[in-house]
């Protein structure tokens, strides 16, 4: 069976017992306090049985992968049955579709319980986002406004029409900040999702070594705080240099790994 929350008290009550399964429900959590704030993404969340639920899903809407984020998807589960029967509930997930799932952090709550679809897995890391100051900086932080293509591509994923909805609906419907030079250049910038995750980050290759996205993460940790939102990010295992910086700043490496699930039917069919 399969249960959309609607009622902003199920909501809440959903979000305080998220809260107290942190940090493994991250991904979840952080989908959750979006949907009650203002919801900016339009999602929806479904547990497989309320009041006494055992599964939790930010679920992918019935859209094909061309449509932007809404084919990403995080889950939460107590019950590894109750997570199999919610996967399998009829109008949870199209099949027939590729979607993406963020399972889980810290322990086996992101393996899939069965479900189809390839396993990658990267680190988590997440905290109070550390202390400083973000003074002395050369420029100002702006609001977006032709860099789209520069942002593009410079995302590993980038380079594709998929690419440039999927950012192009970030920076419209969730919080970001960049830093300007006086002539309106883009030097550094940071996005957030739908998870309430930090996303892509990045500092142009001429601005490096000058602590400019130490400056962006403190501001965007006071800003998380200030919303009541926890401030985490999950971040390539290879990328030692964001992993440092995130522990200076006071973040903690989560323990194991975090699992993420890609469904993609096409690429089964294409196979020879």
């Amino acid at each position: 069976a399969m249960r959309i929350l609607t009622c902003p008290a199920h909501l809440q009550r959903l979000e305080a017992a998220l809260r107290s399964s942190l940090p493994r429900a991250l991904p979840v959590y952080g989908a959750v306090l979006n949907i009650n704030r203002s919801n900016p993404g339009d999602f929806e969340v479904a547990v497989d049985a309320w009041p006494n639920f055992g599964a939790v899903l930010h679920p992918a809407p019935q859209a094909p992968l061309n449509d932007s984020y809404r084919n990403l998807c995080s889950a939460f589960y107590w019950d590894v049955g109750a997570y199999r029967a919610l996967l399998e509930s009829p109008g949870c997930l199209r099949w027939d579709s590729a979607f993406h799932i963020f399972g889980g952090c810290g322990d086996n709550h992101g393996d899939t319980g069965g479900m189809r679809g390839d396993g990658r897995r990267g680190g988590v890391l997440s905290g109070t986002g550390g202390t400083g100051s973000a003074r002395g900086m050369e420029g100002s932080v702006g609001t977006w406004g032709s860099g789209a293509p520069l942002l593009d591509s410079t995302w590993p994923y980038g380079g594709n029409a998929w690419s440039r909805r999927y950012l192009g609906e970030l920076l419209r419907r969730f919080p970001y900040l960049c830093l300007q030079n006086p002539a309106g250049d883009l030097l550094c910038w940071l996005l957030s999702d739908g998870f309430a995750a930090g996303a892509h980050g990045y500092t142009v290759p001429a601005q490096r070594r000058r602590r400019l996205m130490r400056a962006l993460m403190i501001m965007a940790a006071r800003r998380e705080h200030g919303r009541g939102f926890p401030v985490y990010g999950h971040t390539a295992t290879e990328n030692r240099g964001m992993q440092r910086l995130q522990e200076e700043l006071g973040h903690r490496r989560l323990p194991g790994l975090c699992r993420f699930v890609l469904h993609n039917p096409a690429l089964a069919r294409a196979a020879p």
